[in-house]
């Protein structure tokens, strides 16, 4: 099995390294909005779309005229590498099988990051301790940036395919992939369970009667955000302490970011460790969080109400949670199904009579056999039972969609 793999560091960069790291990817948004423009105007008239090689061309034109000569201090490889990623969204946003939309101009201090595609440009330096016997962090070398400082928590441990460099919570970061080739995995545990995933008593149950509680990281919070954001508010667009208040809200999200994946690792880190098949419900989260205020010709209805559950499923982290059993089991050998949704909570897991009435609250009653449980636990049998009754062929998949393990 070849697995590809990620490992992310935080930068110790000082300051003119960090100048240069923003202008670096502040390039890379200009190259992506004027091509995208390009692109655009070359729609509007008719005419088709560039392809890579004739974007890579503009580039080079763009590189060496004076009004856009700034391009050339910045290495060019990550602005030919958002070049192709804009001709990949493209060619995707007009794939009729694509659910994609076309793509977007990238706004300022939104997403910055860019990427070293050539691992051959990329050099490290890991010597634990300088001349003088001091211990010292490693280095990395990023070409037109030069060697910056890392903190390396865990070992790269395989063969590096590329590198990218983004900025999130005001501190900049360094993703290496990494692939390697190891023995196909056999997964210790022989059982198969089922989750339901659900808002706001608990975040996941399983068919076992197994509950785990609910992020509440987000919702502890609030009440602090809105107090720092109402101090900004009172301070000048753009003035000093106006970026200071700004960045203090930053840091706050960005922890709370930080907590909710680290719980999401420990729930599905221990569900992979102990379950062979998990089967969870091919929820839409996308759609389910979209937003319900409609037109001025067709308003939505009890979009309020609706918009405090989109912001339960949200901080809940539901799509992250189905990544993380998705990578982790297939990497451990094991497998996630994902199955239809439809009726999961009306069922009975005994009799199998379906009836809206035979769910209240948290609580399961069947008003046809008298099977009484916890809902979200009969549920989850139900989850299992119609996912042990799939193909696993058929079923494993969509539940293996963005996992981050492939068989050879």
């Amino acid at each position: 099995m070849i697995i590809h793999k990620a490992v992310r560091y935080r930068l110790e960069t000082t300051q003119e390294q960090e100048n240069l790291l923003a202008r670096a990817v502040g390039c890379v948004r200009f190259v992506w909005n004027r091509a995208l423009s390009v692109q655009k105007s070359y729609l509007d008239h008719q005419c088709g779309t560039l392809n890579y090689a004739r974007l890579c061309d503009l580039l080079t034109s763009w590189r060496n005229t004076e009004a856009f000569g700034f391009l050339a201090e910045s290495p060019s490889m990550p602005q030919q590498q958002t070049l192709k990623n804009l001709t990949r969204a493209l060619k995707d946003a007009f794939d009729r099988k694509s659910a994609k939309q076309f793509p977007k101009f990238k706004k300022k201090f939104v997403h910055d990051s860019m990427r070293y595609p050539e691992p051959d440009h990329i050099r490290f330096d890991l010597k634990p301790m300088d001349q003088d016997g001091r211990k010292v962090l490693p280095k990395i070398f990023l070409p037109k940036i030069g060697w910056v400082k890392f903190r390396k928590s865990c070992t790269i441990g395989g063969e590096i395919r590329n590198v990218t460099v983004s900025r999130s919570g005001g501190h900049w970061y360094v993703a290496i992939q990494i692939e390697k080739t190891v023995a196909d995995p056999v997964h210790p545990a022989t059982s198969a369970v089922g989750g339901d995933r659900n808002v706001p008593a608990n975040i996941l149950a399983l068919s076992d009667g197994t509950i785990f509680q609910p992020i509440t990281v987000y919702r502890d919070m609030q009440k602090k955000l809105a107090c720092e954001q109402k101090k900004l508010a009172h301070k000048v667009k753009f003035s000093a302490n106006w970026k200071k208040q700004k960045a203090k809200i930053t840091r706050l999200l960005q922890r709370v970011v930080e907590l909710r994946r680290t719980v999401l690792h420990q729930i599905s880190t221990i569900i992979s460790k102990n379950h062979a098949v998990v089967v969870l419900e091919d929820l839409k989260v996308q759609h389910m969080t979209a937003s319900a205020t409609g037109t001025v010709d067709q308003p939505g209805r009890n979009f309020r109400q609706k918009s405090c559950l989109h912001k339960s499923i949200l901080n809940q982290g539901w799509g992250m949670l189905k990544r993380m059993l998705g990578y982790k089991l297939q990497c451990s050998g094991g497998m996630l199904l994902l199955v239809n949704p439809a009726r999961t909570s009306q069922a009975c897991a005994a009799c199998g009579a379906i009836n809206a009435g035979n769910r209240k609250a948290t609580v399961f009653r069947c008003l046809h056999c008298g099977h009484e449980a916890h809902a979200d636990v009969n549920a989850a049998q139900n989850i299992l039972a119609r996912g042990l009754a799939t193909p696993y062929g058929v079923a494993s998949t969509a539940g293996l969609a963005g996992v981050v393990c492939s068989p050879e």
